[in-house]
This record gives structure tokens, sequence and C-alpha cells, in this order.
């Protein structure tokens, strides 16, 4: 029950931000700070902490709050050193790290398979409540910001041309979008934040033009990949986070050929049958 109460209640957030993150064409930096709070779970372990502790949990938030201000204030998205190069190098960097640290750890192959693909079966009441608490949070501040994120979004020329602080303001999306992150890694893993905060984004903007109309689509999908995951997982005996993973590349081959059939009616409306050659 707890799994998929999980995968009813929290998905929702990462659908919005991906949105975002999707439109900003900084694909890989979900899973570059998903890498980062995984490397301060290492960083925990081999110092003999509990990976679910508290302790943990901040230790693992400072790591993805430096690599914010990374992403935020080194880089820029049109320049001669674009953010995406930086995101790169700090994830090759983040995972080559946890590598070393979890060598000095007996339990360090067990842990590299829990960052990767963690294990959602696990996931207790208090953590689902906590991190829906920690969620409810970060949508009120992004809500009452939501103006201000949007432009910098959807608009980035315009909104550096208005006088916004656009990397005060980068900062601030990107440490709060390492607060989901990092909450979410210790229960599903880099691989299903990767998955969850991008492939319901894509989907949605595959099939709908309007923002609200793709974060809709996305929600639903986002609900419906990861219970039908869970679902086939507890049938077949199969891994659950990497069931939910291919359950989720497969609505998204339907939505790509949902969106050449939408994409196909779209063009027809604009271009109507003529019955005669045009003179």
């Amino acid at each position: 029950m707890w799994p998929i109460l999980a995968c009813v209640l929290l998905p929702g957030l990462l659908v919005y931000l991906g949105l975002h993150v999707v439109r900003r064409g900084i694909i890989f930096i979900d899973i570059a700070m998903a890498q980062m709070a995984s490397l301060g779970v290492c960083f925990a372990v081999m110092k003999h902490m509990d990976p679910d502790g508290p302790t943990t949990f901040w230790i693992s938030l400072g790591f993805t709050v430096l690599a914010a201000a990374l992403f935020a204030f080194i880089g820029k998205r049109n320049g001669e050193v674009p953010q995406e190069a930086i995101i790169g190098i700090a994830y090759v960097v983040a995972a080559a790290a946890s590598v070393i640290l979890l060598s000095f750890s007996t339990e360090g192959d067990e842990q590299i398979k829990n960052m990767l693909v963690g294990n959602i079966l696990l996931v207790t009441k208090e953590e689902i409540f906590r991190t829906l608490a920690l969620f409810a949070g970060v949508g009120v501040f992004h809500w009452l910001a939501r103006k201000k994120f949007m432009f910098l979004s959807f608009a980035p020329a315009d909104a550096a041309a208005s006088g916004i602080w656009v990397k005060g303001w980068d900062f601030l999306f990107y440490a709060t979008f390492g607060l989901v992150v990092t909450s979410f890694v210790q229960i599903v893993g880099v691989l299903l934040v990767f998955t969850y905060l991008i492939v319901p984004a894509v989907c949605g903007i595959l099939t709908a033009r309007r923002f609200g109309a793709r974060l809709a689509i996305g929600v639903v999908l986002s609900l419906i990949g990861g219970v039908a995951g869970l679902v086939i997982s507890f049938y077949k005996d199969l891994p659950s986070g990497a069931a939910i993973v291919c359950v989720f590349g497969g609505l998204l081959v339907l939505a790509g050929i949902a969106s050449l059939f939408l994409n196909r009616k779209t063009v027809s409306a604009k271009t109507p049958y003529r019955t005669s050659a045009p003179r």
C-alpha cells in the first residue's frame, strides 16, 4: 500500500519542475542533482552514519545546494560555456567520487545499487508524509514566485532585459529543485528521479500546447506509470524501480505516436482542402 501511495501523492511537483527543466534545455540537471545528493549519502556511509538518518539528509542537502550555486552562477544557457556542460561535468565527477567513497565501505556494492535504482518497496508511512509535507512547502513557494520562474524559464531573454536578478532567482529555483531531489532520491534512487522528472513532462509537451494541459497530462501519466510499474513488478517478480522506468518508456512511445496524429490533425485544420487549382 505505501509504495503505491508514494507513487500517487509525490510525483505531481516533479512533473511541474520537469516542465521547467525541459523548457530551460537543461535536461540532465535532475540526474546531476540526484547524483550530488547521492554523493552526500555516500559520504555519510563512509563515515558510518545511518543512510536514512536526519544527519545524512542534511549532508546530502548541503551537496545539492553547492551544486545549485554552481549551476546558477557558472555557465550561461546561451554563453560560450553552457550550463549543460557544467551539469555534465558535475554529474561525472559526483558519480566518480561516489564510487571512491563507497570503496571504503563494506556495503559499497549494495549502496551503489540502491543509489541507482533505490527500493521503493521499503518506503514507510513516515517517509511518505514527511516528503509530502516538504513537497507542499516547496510547491507553495513556487506558487508565490510562479511569475518570475515562468518568466525565467519561458522568456529568459525578456527576463534578463527586464532587470530581474537572473542568477539569484536561478539559484532559488535550483536550490528548491535540489531539496525536492534530495528527499526523493533517498526513496527511489537516481534513475527513478530522472524518469519522474523528465518522461511525464516530455509526454505532456508532445500531446498538448498549454502549460496547464501539459502539467495535467504529465501528472496523470506519472500516476499510471508508477502504479502500473509496481503492479507488474509484483506479479512478475521484477525489480520495482527498473519496472517503473520501463513502463514510463512505453508511455513515452505511446505519447510520441499520439503526437503524430495530433500534429496531423492540426496541419489538416490549418490547411483546408482545395477543390481546384489556385490561380
